[in-house]
């Protein structure tokens, strides 16, 4: 900075008076409303790029240039002002603060500490805006509004690398957050998991993909996505459920909606998401939860992680899973264009909704054995049959429905799509397994409506790490109490 504060602060005084005479003034009366407040963004962000100038460089000449004396009582002398950039919503500052160092040592700029600055260049109020348009949109597109709207050029690579440190942040993040209150939660604790492909590049492909004869050259590296909510019972019959499904009328009662929906996407593989779950589980404990259920689509890996980490969860088969699978005998039985064909599942739907899923099973081994052994039709009949056979014991819903449970994975199916494919699947999207992980583990902070919250504890925690004191902020919540008449 080539002058001081006190020839600053006449100037700043000048164009405040210009800009009320801009707001005021005879030509001010000939504009339109959009006219006005484009010319007063700009100039008020101008303006708060010389506001926030001389708050640093008030800070700057109150330094003191005595020896510093650390924590550890190690002295160190003042050396010289070192430069430091600081990028900022209103633009880029380049400042001088003072500079202590002792020769063989590390050197220290005591008002970094101060100011809490972070490691890198970025402000942290500019990173939080894009990557929240990053994590809804591509990069490139949440960097074009950043342009737009504050002239400011950032790469991608800025991107990538802020998403990437923040990020390694959310694991401790929701370790410390509080439980919900159980008057806020439901008496059933719900956990679901799922699995939906992250389309790869190619160096991931070459390192973590065997790609065989006839596969595609896309490959992609499962996501899997879980999550834990609280509902209230549910008590339906068989036959509300088969009306609900072939849409026959309006339900009796309204669909209780889940509680505090927690959820979250991991490419580390389905042992560690559900282990990972199973921990988030245990949070949403206590007295007030009077059942549990887990949920999945029948995939056989992820049943067994399911059942494994979480013992205490009576396993349900998706019930719409289920049904897909007696569409596929209705169509080997009768065609796709049979008009029994709708009537004919209805019929083995509510049988199993009734608990009778034997008795189905049964009915397809006799099917299949009445047609030719080797035809399609008996080989589709077989494979519904095998594949009932192997969840009959996560079947039970006459039951679940009775208890008032869930039987479906609507929740899931949901998270896999929004929190996974309507991001990761964008035209021509290829990800890296660490990049995909963590814009997944960021995009579902903010789906957890946990964004502001994470990131107060994400600055104050790198405070910590950066500086060893705990960060202030007395200031800023007598600044968010403030009333302006």
């Amino acid at each position: 900075m080539t002058f001081n504060s006190s020839q600053m602060i006449p100037q700043l005084r000048e164009d405040f008076e210009r800009l009320l005479a801009f707001v005021t003034g005879p030509q001010a009366q000939m504009a339109t409303m959009d006219q006005m407040e484009r010319n007063l963004f700009r100039q008020v962000l101008h303006m708060g790029y010389q506001l926030l100038r001389l708050f640093v460089l008030k800070r700057v000449e109150s330094e003191v240039h005595v020896p510093l004396v650390k924590r550890d009582q190690t002295v160190l002398p003042y050396h010289s002002q070192k430069a430091r950039d600081y990028f900022s919503i209103f633009g880029k500052l380049k400042f001088e603060r003072a500079y202590f160092y002792a020769w063989g040592g590390q050197g220290e700029a005591p008002l970094d500490e101060a100011l809490s600055l972070p490691e890198r260049c970025y402000s942290d109020l500019l990173m939080e805006s894009a990557e929240l348009l990053g994590v809804e949109e591509a990069y490139s597109k949440g960097l074009r509004v950043v342009a737009r709207l504050l002239g400011l050029n950032l790469s991608e690579l800025v991107m990538e690398t802020g998403v990437a440190e923040h990020s390694q942040t959310i694991k401790a993040y929701y370790k410390q957050k509080t439980a919900f209150a159980s008057v806020e939660e439901g008496p059933i604790l719900v956990a679901q998991a799922d699995g939906k492909g992250v389309p790869l590049v190619r160096r991931e492909l070459d390192l973590k993909v065997r790609r065989g004869k006839g596969n595609k050259k896309t490959q992609t590296k499962e996501a899997i996505a879980t999550a834990v909510y609280t509902i209230d019972p549910y008590l339906r019959t068989p036959q509300e459920v088969i009306n609900a499904l072939f849409k026959k009328g309006e339900p009796s009662a309204k669909r209780p909606a889940p509680r505090h929906k927690q959820i979250f996407a991991s490419l580390k593989g389905k042992e560690q998401a559900i282990k990972r779950l199973a921990a988030w589980v245990q949070r949403r404990e206590g007295k007030h939860i009077c059942q549990r259920v887990a949920l999945t689509d029948g995939a056989e890996p992820l049943q067994k992680q399911m059942l494994a980490c979480l013992p205490g969860f009576p396993l349900v088969l998706d019930i719409i899973h289920a049904v897909e699978y007696l569409w596929k005998a209705g169509t080997a039985l009768y065609g796709e264009t049979d008009p029994y064909r709708t009537e004919w599942v209805e019929a083995q739907a509510l049988q199993l909704l009734s608990s009778h899923t034997d008795q189905v099973i049964q009915l397809f081994e006799n099917k299949a054995d009445e047609l030719a052994h080797n035809s399609q039709a008996a080989k589709s009949l077989r494979g519904v049959a095998s594949y009932f056979r192997r969840n009959l014991p996560y079947m039970d819903y006459a039951e679940y429905l009775r208890r008032g449970w869930p039987i479906g994975t609507g929740v899931i199916e949901g998270t896999c799509r929004h929190l996974v494919k309507d991001r990761m699947e964008l035209s021509g999207m290829r990800w890296t397994i660490a990049g995909a992980g963590a814009l997944l583990a960021l995009r579902a902070v903010n789906e957890n409506g946990d964004w502001e919250d994470f990131h107060t504890f994400r600055r104050a925690r790198r405070h910590q790490e950066l500086y060893g004191t705990p960060l202030k902020t007395n200031w800023l919540e007598q600044v968010e109490r403030l009333e302006i008449n």
